[in-house]
């Protein structure tokens, strides 16, 4: 059983209430706790030594990504956050001055974007060193995208470049916070989510929650340099296009709107974020699944992103 299979069996009967707007199966879930004018997003995240990092990782760039990634989720639901708790579980043998420096990189992050830390829990945890962060942030009703929005005849965008980042940009990359709420406030943006899993992982989750599929072009996939760089390795060296598609941990946003809008959203882009990268992929399309296509034709693809117990 699969991580997506496995989630699917444990939020089948999930306690809720009405408070809850939007539970599991997004990128976070969003609460009506009464506040006038705004709904609360709700997230939590992990990282686990030697799943999301090693050993040899400097401790602030092992603190910086906890958070980090749970602020992506954040940015793909146009939020603004407010607090987090930080769960961390550590060794016995754990060294002080490692776990105040991975402190001292989540602390950094936090101030930069207005998150107050509020607590949290320290636990022993004989495999390594896990951090989880609860994380809560709010946004405005009616300018929350969700992942199931997509209609037939949408263009595809991602921000940034996709693919590579062990070489580095897993551990500093900047949350598209934002780059989300703009477009959102800006725009009717039908569904979005950040790249996490692999853009094919989570460009599929969009398709899922419409009953859609994709039509990309392979030219158009904005690949990073370190993506072609690793490609021109060597042996074993993965394909630049397809480290791009699978890679993960990108944490750019994925988002999808009517064609439409394309040429304004793309004017628009260029002066508000004039140093991030903005790419139309590809276009929604009746059917199901991806299809790549460039000038010698289209063909299915049936590869996946990051997939954990897989």
């Amino acid at each position: 059983m699969n991580e997506f299979e496995l989630i699917a069996r444990l939020t089948a009967s999930l306690p809720a209430n009405p408070a809850v707007v939007v539970g599991a199966g997004d990128d976070c879930a969003v609460l009506d706790l009464g506040a006038p004018g705004k709904y609360f997003l709700f997230k939590t995240d992990a990282v686990v030594e030697g799943v999301h990092f090693t050993a040899e990782t400097p401790p602030e760039k092992i603190g910086r990504k906890a958070l980090a990634r749970a602020l992506s989720d954040l940015a793909a639901m146009a939020g603004t956050p407010i607090a987090a708790l930080v769960t961390i579980g550590l060794p016995k043998n754990f060294a002080v001055t490692f776990v105040a420096a991975i402190y001292g990189g989540l602390n950094a992050l936090a101030r930069a974007n207005g998150v107050a830390i509020a607590g949290g829990e320290t636990t022993t945890n004989p495999g390594g060193i896990l951090i989880s962060i609860a994380l809560l942030g709010w946004a405005t009703p009616g300018q929350i995208p969700l992942r199931s929005g997509s209609q037939v005849g949408d263009a595809i965008f991602v921000t940034g470049t996709l693919g590579g980042s062990l070489a580095g940009k897993h551990l500093d990359f900047d949350p598209r916070l934002a780059e989300g709420r703009w477009l959102a406030a800006q725009f009717a943006i039908h569904a979005m989510i950040d790249v996490s899993d692999g853009l094919a992982g989570d460009l599929r989750h969009l398709l899922k929650g419409a009953g859609v599929g994709a039509a990309l072009r392979k030219p158009s996939i904005p690949i990073s340099p370190a993506a072609r760089a690793r490609a021109r390795t060597g042996t074993n060296a993965k394909p630049a296009l397809l480290a791009a598609l699978t890679d993960g941990e990108d944490f750019e946003l994925l988002f999808t709107l009517a064609a439409g809008d394309a040429v304004r959203l793309v004017d628009g882009w260029k002066k508000q974020f004039p140093h991030t990268k903005l790419t139309c992929i590809g276009k929604i399309v009746a059917g199901e699944g991806i299809t790549l296509s460039d000038q010698s034709g289209a063909q299915t693809f049936n590869g996946d992103g990051y997939i954990h117990f897989a």
